[in-house]
């Protein structure tokens, strides 16, 4: 035993309290243990990173978040679907990838909608209505020269003002379609040929299908003018009413928070544009020379068929208008040819149809009916077609 004074006794005193600091150690091995388990618990990967990747370059270059929607329905992308990736709609989820990117990438390009002034450019509508008034001039004069050297010059003299009035007429409606809202960003592909001979055929067709019906054609055959004056003075409000069409759906576009709520707004806008443009293309008809009949039928579904052609054309989509043109001229074309062709022993039935219809009719009925029908369908195509977003997203109007 040690006595309290002796000096080994204050050396033996720390050592009791020793195993204390060992508790902070023990507790401190414990915390990176746990930290492991929490780490392997971590949810599922974001979506919408994902879905950013994949369309990485579609939100570069999107100038604000109503083309990235339109882009994601181009994809196949719906209100529907979109419940996938942890949003309501289309238009929220493009909101959340537009503010993903870095500022830089969203600064417009040169040109673009965001460097558009804020009111409404009332140089640039002058100048596209003066060229879409142009075609209807030009064919006036035309007409009016004609009329006015009348008995004056011969028959070689006037069909040289007739073929100079075209190549003028041709030339204002090419630069009438290359500026302004009726001007096609992607080309409108071979539907100018095709629109050439419905128009050729609206002022001669109905003349040669007549001599062929009586056993001709026996030779030249009177053309009629009034459908190429009143429809080239129907340029003018066909350039109105797409514009209008135009900035009503941006309106729309704007305003929408859902792909549904946008087509339900855009599809009476398209019943109005059509409608308007047949109220001014009705009298413009009635001004050149209509008086009723299969004749003015077929005028009157040519020009709502070239409108509905050049207002897909202008919003994107060519193709469609192209295909109901080629098949308008493919049926006026069968009709004279089905007529000769009855002509030879044993193919007689193959006329019938046409005789039908010419004697229920006229000879006008072959127009109206190839064109009626392919406006027609070309109408039912628009509808979906032109209440998309995404056909909407590069006219600027």
């Amino acid at each position: 035993m040690t006595r309290p004074d002796d000096p080994a006794a204050p050396a033996a005193a720390p050592e009791r309290p020793a195993p204390a600091p060992e508790r902070p150690a023990e507790i401190a091995a414990r915390t990176p243990a746990r930290r492991p388990s929490a780490g392997g618990r971590r949810g599922p990967a974001d979506p919408v990173t994902s879905l950013l990747r994949h369309h990485r370059d579609l939100c570069e270059r999107a100038v604000d978040p109503l083309e990235i929607a339109a882009g994601l329905e181009a994809h196949g992308l719906t209100d529907r679907t979109v419940a996938r990736y942890r949003h309501r709609d289309v238009f929220a989820l493009a909101e959340e990838l537009y503010a993903r990117m870095p500022p830089r990438a969203h600064r417009p390009a040169p040109g673009g909608p965001s460097a558009a002034p804020p009111g409404p450019d009332t140089g640039d509508r002058a100048a596209w209505t003066l060229l879409a008034l142009l075609p209807g001039a030009v064919c006036l004069a035309t007409a009016g020269a004609l009329r006015a050297t009348e008995g004056v010059l011969d028959d070689g003299a006037r069909s040289l003002v007739t073929v100079l009035g075209a190549l003028l007429a041709c030339l204002a409606l090419r630069a009438c379609l290359g500026r302004g809202p009726l001007r096609a960003p992607g080309g409108a592909g071979r539907a100018g040929l095709y629109g050439c001979w419905l128009l050729s055929y609206a002022v001669y067709g109905e003349g040669l299908l007549d001599q062929v019906m009586t056993g001709g054609p026996d030779g030249p055959w009177n053309g009629t003018p009034a459908p190429l004056l009143g429809l080239a003075a129907a340029v003018a409000p066909a350039a109105w009413c797409t514009h209008l069409f135009t900035v009503r759906a941006h309106r729309k576009l704007a305003g929408s928070r859902a792909l549904e709520e946008f087509g339900a707004g855009v599809r009476p806008l398209l019943l109005a544009a059509v409608a308007l443009f047949l109220g001014a293309l009705l009298p413009l008809l009635h001004l050149a020379g209509f008086a009723g009949g299969g004749a003015t039928v077929g005028a009157v579904a040519l020009g709502v068929l070239f409108f509905v052609a050049r207002l897909l054309a202008a919003h994107g989509l060519p193709k469609p208008g192209t295909v109901a043109l080629a098949a308008a001229c493919a049926v006026e074309a069968a009709a004279p040819a089905l007529v000769l062709s009855a002509r030879l022993p044993g193919l007689e039935p193959v006329a019938r149809p046409v005789n039908a219809l010419v004697s229920a009719g006229g000879t006008g009925a072959v127009a109206a009916l190839a064109c009626g029908a392919a406006a027609l369908g070309l109408l039912l195509y628009a509808f979906p077609a032109l209440s998309r977003a995404s056909a909407h997203t590069r006219t600027r109007s």
